[in-house]
């Protein structure tokens, strides 16, 4: 196809000239897996899988955020919070401080993760949501605070809770401090269980380190996009110290299906409806509950009085 030109005249001549116009960037992509050649539009239509391998292309915070939730119910909390450098963290190439501030220029949001509380398909739930744009979605002070917040608000709130694992684990620049989010976040999750309240834990491509090693782990069900690196350390590291050839996909989201660490995994083009299915199966059995309870309740207090009548 021929390139679309203006016309524009030359100072001085009455002559025109035709220059040529720049083509649309992004007009198609490549996928990593099966190198197909992807339209833009039949790309972002397919939800950014591959049609010809099924590869899961990484989506942004918001994104997932558009594709999982009702339209306009989600509400944003603690969106201001951003890293105060506790450790003032300088290597040779950089400043984390300053490496923070370009981050947040350049993917649009103060750090790794975006909380709030939001409906699917009318059933509430509170939500963080991982962006691996941010640091590789790296855990820090901020991301186990805003994650801890979305944990308490569905404490306080009653109601499910869905985190969505986007990391390459515990941010270096933090520390200890990145660390503590382990059990912080782990710590907050005891008690909405203990409430019993629903955890779902959706594993995304990748999720490894210390984030694997803490709350993503801990959900009550667990799901995982197909084909997602899903580990604590890396194939090429664990063979390294262990000088043994790790089994193909020993990492995969498949692998630990197999080996009952992941409940299920769940296309992109149906995850939205086996989360409905989830919230509306832990609505019903929590009604039946309630009603359970009321009536041996009623039917305890009925059997006081009798033993009382009777006494008498």
């Amino acid at each position: 196809m021929e390139p679309t030109t203006e016309l524009f005249k030359v100072s001085g001549t009455s002559r025109e000239v035709r220059q040529p116009r720049s083509a649309p960037k992004n007009i198609a992509v490549k996928c990593p897996e099966c190198k197909e050649i992807i339209f833009e539009r039949e790309y972002k239509k397919n939800l950014k899988v591959c049609p010809k391998c099924h590869y899961h292309f990484r989506l942004r915070a918001r994104e997932r955020i558009e594709l999982l939730t009702d339209p306009g119910s989600f509400v944003e909390l603690a969106r201001d919070l951003v890293s105060s450098d506790p450790l003032r963290f300088a290597s040779e190439s950089q400043v984390y401080a300053e490496k923070v501030v370009q981050e947040r220029q350049k993917a649009g949001m103060n750090d790794a993760v975006i909380i709030g509380h939001a409906t699917i398909e009318g059933e509430p739930l509170a939500l963080g949501v991982m962006d691996f744009q941010f640091i590789g979605g790296s855990m820090g002070s901020v991301v186990g605070e805003k994650l801890t917040r979305a944990i308490e608000l569905a404490i306080e709130q009653h109601i499910p809770l869905l985190i969505v694992s986007a990391s390459g684990g515990a941010r270096m620049q933090e520390g200890l401090y990145s660390l503590m989010q382990m059990a912080k976040t782990s710590a907050a999750l005891a008690k909405l269980s203990e409430l019993g309240l629903p955890y779902f834990s959706l594993l995304t491509n990748p999720t490894t380190g210390g984030v694997t090693a803490s709350f993503s782990m801990l959900g009550d069900v667990i799901l995982a996009e197909p084909g997602g690196l899903i580990c604590f350390a890396g194939p090429r590291v664990i063979e390294q110290f262990m000088h043994e050839k790790l089994p193909e996909g020993a990492a995969s989201a498949e692998f630990l299906v197999e080996h009952g660490m992941v409940d299920l995994i769940t296309p992109r083009a149906t995850l939205r409806q086996t989360l409905a299915q989830l919230l509306h199966f832990h609505r019903k059995a929590t009604s039946q509950c309630i009603v359970r309870e009321r009536i041996l309740t009623i039917h305890g207090e009925q059997v006081l009085n009798n033993r009382s009548f009777i006494a008498a």
